[in-house]
C-alpha cells in the first residue's frame, strides 16, 4: 500500500513565463530602490560630515571665546577691539586701506 502512496505523486505544478517575468521586474525595481538608496546615503554621508567640520569650527571659537572671557579684559585685547571693530588709530598713525 506505501507503494501505491509513491507511484501516485502529484507533479509539481510548474511556474509559468509570466511568473518569472513577474519576478524578474520586481527584482530589477528593488535594485533600482536599492541604487537610488546608495546616492541618497552618500549625499546623507557628505551632509553630515560638513556639518561635523561646522560644529568643530564652532566649538574652537567658543573655546576661545572663553579663554577671552576667564583671562578678563587686558590692555592688549581692548587695543585689538578698538583698532579691529571700532576703527581706532594711535594718534600720529595713518592707515592706508588696499584699493582706495
Amino acid at each position: 500500500m506505501a507503494d501505491k502512496q509513491c507511484a501516485k505523486k502529484q507533479p509539481r505544478p510548474r511556474s509559468g513565463f509570466l511568473t518569472k517575468v513577474v519576478i524578474l521586474v520586481l527584482l530589477a525595481a528593488i535594485g533600482w530602490q536599492l541604487y537610488g538608496l546608495r546616492d541618497q546615503l552618500k549625499t546623507a554621508q557628505e551632509e553630515k560630515d560638513r556639518y561635523a567640520a561646522e560644529v568643530a569650527a564652532q566649538q574652537q571659537e567658543n573655546d576661545a571665546l572663553a579663554a577671552d572671557i576667564a583671562e578678563g579684559p587686558t590692555e592688549e585685547k581692548i587695543e585689538e577691539i578698538a583698532r579691529d571693530e571700532l576703527g581706532y588709530v594711535k594718534p600720529g598713525e595713518y592707515i592706508f586701506e588696499p584699493g582706495n
